[in-house]
């Protein structure tokens, strides 16, 4: 027999003996009744605490930033040369900014190639591949912003496609890239841009120019990316430079 336990049950005067597992049952029972109570009423002194959740970091713009976005009519769509002399002016990094150009369009997997008519201010270092070159992608070096090939060095260079490829390195007679011999060189343009979407996505990302150009040149370069993109392909453009506010242009 296992060992009893005496408990009041109803009544004061009325006893009633119960084995352990009987008074566990009892007890378990009034911390159901009591819980059911604080759920009941919140407000009840009893009830716990609520546990506290893990304060969130909410992220905030610098007053540089949020100043030049005051300037910026978000609902308002600007002619190129108003955009481009507004993002000048609110423009606020200490060095020479980029200006970019960022464009919704129909479809991924559109890709052309321009010309500017400008310089964009940035020195590219061509190469035409060689022995060289190709020693220096062994070790997986590269130190040219374009490469240039002649069909005969084509076959050498493939085997690099992962390297280049990503890059955009990967020459390719549609961009011009690829030239008869290495004396055409001379004539190639380091202004040449490749403009493509995102793998995956129906956007666009390019550069045309530094805040510190003129105006005018400024629009000619961003008018032939908008007209070799098609503007019939563009859904939204925006521009901006490197640390501004973007401004919304017309197509």
């Amino acid at each position: 027999m296992g060992k009893t336990k005496t408990a009041f049950v109803g009544d004061e005067d009325k006893k009633q003996e119960l084995s352990g597992a009987e008074e566990y049952k009892l007890k378990q029972a009034k911390k159901a009744q009591k819980k059911a109570q604080e759920v009941s009423d919140p407000g009840n002194n009893e009830a716990e605490a609520p546990k506290q959740t893990k304060k969130q970091v909410v992220s905030t713009r610098g007053k540089k930033y949020i100043s030049s976005r005051g300037k910026i009519d978000k609902n308002k769509v600007y002619e190129i040369s108003e955009a481009i002399n507004l993002i000048k002016d609110t423009s606020y990094s200490k060095f020479d900014g980029t200006m970019e150009l960022h464009m919704g369009v129909k479809k991924a997997g559109l890709s052309t190639n321009v010309t500017l008519p400008h310089s964009t201010g940035k020195t590219k270092k061509i190469e035409v591949a060689d022995s060289t070159t190709l020693e220096k992608l062994a070790k997986g070096k590269i130190d040219f912003d374009v490469l240039l090939a002649t069909p005969e060095m084509m076959p050498k260079i493939i085997p690099f496609a992962r390297l280049l490829g990503p890059k955009g390195l990967l020459p390719n007679p549609k961009n011009g890239t690829v030239i008869k011999k290495p004396e055409d060189a001379r004539r190639f343009s380091a202004d040449t841009l490749s403009i493509k979407t995102e793998k995956d996505f129906p956007l666009i990302h390019t550069s045309f120019g530094k805040v510190s150009m003129d105006t005018d040149k400024l629009r000619a370069n961003a008018e032939a990316i908008l007209n070799a993109v098609g503007t019939k392909q563009i859904v939204s453009c925006y521009l901006k430079a490197t640390m501004s506010p973007s401004a919304k242009i017309s197509i």
